[in-house]
């Protein structure tokens, strides 16, 4: 198994906090001691550690990145002639205002856009955006939106505030403290919570933020109540759609939901795992970053844009976001049906290109890390979770839910036989943020 992916991350702990650049990338979270690590290639859905093994990826893509799959042969072609022809110049690319007007064609609502790199900070832009719009500071939001500011303010009054939203025990430190009561989160579906934000600081309300869709469907009127409070209470709704984009349209998910923001935020499958992110809008929200300061070197190179368009473009062309429900289906019915076979008591939930289960067991994150552990000895990078890429194939599902069948006859045994810990080669994986020393 892989050996040199696991010395390399014990040094690069005493070289890089917490060892990684991104949490969700920690080996810890998938299988402490044994996870690969580090990768030397990676094609299609098949990704190579540094000694050479070969797995097939039917977990994260690149954490949700790469939708059309590892390297991608068009995108890449198009990024490859941009650096041939210069990534960067004192002049601007021409390709930002193109990509511009293909995001504004698609989303009729919008007029506007700006872009960034990455989406925790595409996701600050938004919300200092509304602030400027509306003079006001307070944001009211449910869900995960990344690791600035604006978002960590929450914990700032209570220590749980985020829990529920993705990543539980996210600390504050370093975060200021006058942001305390800037930020005040809400459930999904539960829109007497958000009322109950508004009755209290309602003429304070900047923006309100929130996914349109992820773990579960919107209530009939959900999105559209939330629509109409931030409407009454002249705030900007923002609607993260750095996961959510992309999966079920060529374009936002809200599309489908018949509900308009008033700024969208794109990243992570927008450009195939090259770096890039936008913010669009209207133009009576939009124009309002020209009363800030919203400005960056790296946010003005081609690659971006140019993977952007490559991408939009194919995802157009192979009706993509048809193949990544379908596939995700596929995968989240195998999964009903192994279980059921072997009596393991599951849950399931996600839209089905980002589909999630989990163990319904007292020691579940065991029995997660006893799945992730022999699924891996069988050629899978596998988790709980499966992100649909278009790479993915009827080929590929069937081998992963039949090495999947298996070791579900491997858990159900160990769970009768109260084994699951024992058949561990290595610690439990950590589960919610956890300080790494």
């Amino acid at each position: 198994m892989a050996k040199t992916g696991q010395k390399l991350y014990t040094q690069a702990r005493q070289r890089i906090p917490g060892g990684t650049q991104l949490f969700s990338k920690r080996p810890e979270l998938f299988l402490p001691e044994q996870w690969p690590s580090y990768y030397s290639k990676a094609k299609g859905i098949k990704v190579w550690d540094l000694d050479g093994n070969k797995y097939i990826d039917m977990s994260y893509m690149g954490l949700g990145a790469c939708i059309l799959g590892y390297a991608d042969p068009d995108v890449d072609n198009a990024v490859k002639a941009a650096i041939d022809s210069g990534a960067m110049c004192t002049l601007n690319c021409p390709e930002e205002v193109e990509l511009a007007d293909l995001l504004c064609e698609l989303h009729p609502w919008a007029n506007m856009v700006r872009y960034s790199r990455a989406g925790g900070e595409a996701m600050a832009i938004a919300v200092r955006i509304a602030r400027a719009r509306t003079k006001r500071d307070k944001v009211a939001f449910c869900g995960y939106h990344g690791w600035h500011d604006w978002y960590l303010a929450a914990n700032l009054g209570e220590e749980d505030a985020l829990d529920g939203h993705l990543l539980p025990g996210l600390e504050p430190a370093g975060v200021p403290r006058c942001l305390k009561n800037t930020a005040f989160a809400f459930h999904y579906n539960k829109i007497e919570e958000l009322k109950a934000i508004i009755s209290r600081y309602k003429d304070e309300i900047a923006a309100i933020v929130m996914e349109p869709v992820r773990n579960y469907e919107p209530n009939p009127g959900f999105l559209e109540g939330v629509r109409e409070i931030a409407r009454s209470i002249k705030a900007v709704l923002i609607f993260d759609e750095v996961s959510s984009g992309w999966r079920l349209a060529t374009g936002g998910a809200h599309l489908l939901y018949g509900v308009n923001p008033d700024i969208a935020v794109f990243a992570k499958a927008i450009s195939n795992g090259y770096p890039m992110a936008a913010i669009i809008g209207t133009a009576d929200v939009m124009q309002a970053a020209q009363d800030s300061f919203i400005s960056s070197t790296s946010w003005t190179e081609k690659i971006g844009p140019i993977s952007a368009l490559a991408t939009i473009r194919k995802h157009q062309l192979h009706n993509v976001a048809e193949h990544l429900v379908t596939t995700g289906k596929h995968v989240q019915s195998g999964w009903q049906s192994a279980a059921k076979r072997h009596g393991l008591r599951i849950s399931i939930s996600g839209i089905p290109p980002l589909a999630h289960f989990d163990f319904n067991y007292e020691n579940g994150q065991a029995i997660r890390t006893l799945f992730t552990q022999e699924m891996l000895y069988k050629g899978f990078l596998a988790s709980n979770a499966f992100y649909a890429a278009l790479a993915h194939q009827d080929l590929h599902i069937e081998s992963y839910l039949k090495a999947l069948d298996e070791t579900f006859t491997v858990i159900a045994k160990a769970i009768e036989k109260n084994e699951v810990e024992k058949l561990l080669k290595g610690p439990v994986a950590h589960s919610g943020f956890r300080r790494l020393t």
